[in-house]
């Protein structure tokens, strides 16, 4: 049982950091972000599966895992509140070429992320975007001014 524990207690502290990290986190990754993301699987590794190596152990957590998520897709599917509390809204970042300032530091964005994403669709300057929306999975969606 004390691995059932360990997972479902890793598993929910992860859900917390990451949340209160951001969804900045969940955009194209630096090398920074690999190398954080490597030394936190192995941590989270360790922690796991404590001293115990044996597959019924990984197992047991890899099932323990799975069916947390689960469980909390049901909870998302069946309260919207659960969902917005643990995935969030999309949030409008830019609208008609003005940059919705608070929001995107709220969100942990620069402007440079923002024309980044702008970028990727032709589009150099601000006053290009109607509108930037930063989605609940973390991509920024552009859409551009029609002409």
């Amino acid at each position: 049982m004390e691995t059932v524990l360990r997972a479902a207690c890793m598993y929910l502290l992860l859900m917390v950091v990451l949340k209160i990290a951001g969804r900045r986190t969940l955009l194209e990754m630096t090398s920074f972000d690999l190398i954080l993301l490597l030394i936190i699987s192995e941590a989270t590794q360790q922690a796991l599966l404590g001293n115990d190596f044996s597959v019924t152990g990984a197992s047991l957590t890899i099932i323990t895992l799975i069916v947390v998520d689960i469980l909390f897709g049901m909870l998302k599917s069946r309260f919207p509140r659960v969902d917005m509390l643990i995935d969030g809204t999309a949030m409008i970042l830019v609208e008609n070429g003005k940059v919705l300032s608070g929001r995107a530091r709220r969100a942990g964005i620069s402007l440079d992320d923002i024309l980044t994403s702008a970028r990727s669709q032709g589009l150099e300057r601000f006053d290009q975007i109607k509108f930037a929306i930063l989605e609940k999975n973390g991509k920024i969606s552009i859409i551009p001014v029609s002409t």
